[in-house]
């Protein structure tokens, strides 16, 4: 079984990460989301999330480690060093990481958008280019840089596209999903 970890801090957007873990476990995915500093996080918009863990070195474990954005959030992520050591070893042992909105900035912080492709929330690019070498800004809804292992996407409204794509480089099959939750109804309509 797959298992995912969504990192949770203070100031995050709240839905970016609740469709993660809402998309995996409909999938079977074994999810557990993370609390940054503690198990109560309080949200962008006062939603206060509990989560089922604190940050520990258990990060390691995971297939696939996930950050929803929202700029106070963001900022925590990128300034925690525990986190950014952690970031560092996954990325080094060939995990994947993904991040969506303004969190790419706390990947960029940790060296990992070096020489990669990656998107966020329009603006944040100019803060990534001044920290992450021959970085790549797409456009895309979700951008995957295979060699790197990342996934990116844009903000909230994007938050489902993330999900399905996280679940999907992990070698999951969305057809279904995608079907059950509207997703291709919604995508077919634009």
């Amino acid at each position: 079984m797959k298992k995912v970890a969504v990192v949770f801090a203070p100031g995050c957007e709240e839905v970016e990460g609740l469709s993660v873990v809402d998309v995996l476990r409909r999938m079977g995915v074994q999810v557990t989301m993370v609390g940054l500093e503690g198990q109560l996080v309080p949200g962008a918009h006062g939603i206060e999330l509990t989560c089922d863990d604190v940050l520990d070195d258990k990060l390691l474990d995971y297939d696939l480690v996930a950050f929803p954005g929202g700029r106070g959030g963001a900022e925590k992520l990128a300034g925690n060093k525990q986190l950014a050591d952690l970031m560092r070893k996954r990325s080094e042992a060939g995990k994947w990481n993904a991040a969506m909105c303004a969190a790419p900035t706390a990947l960029a912080a940790y060296g990992l958008l070096d020489n990669r492709d990656y998107t966020c929330f329009p603006g944040f690019e100019k803060s990534i280019a001044k920290v992450a070498k021959n970085a790549n800004f797409k456009e895309d809804i979700t951008v995957v840089d295979e060699a790197g292992k990342i996934v990116t996407s844009r903000g909230p409204a994007t938050a489902l596209a993330y999900a399905f794509k996280i679940a999907e480089v992990l070698g999951l099959d969305t057809t279904q999903i995608k079907k059950e939750m509207l997703y291709d109804y919604l995508m077919s309509t634009k």
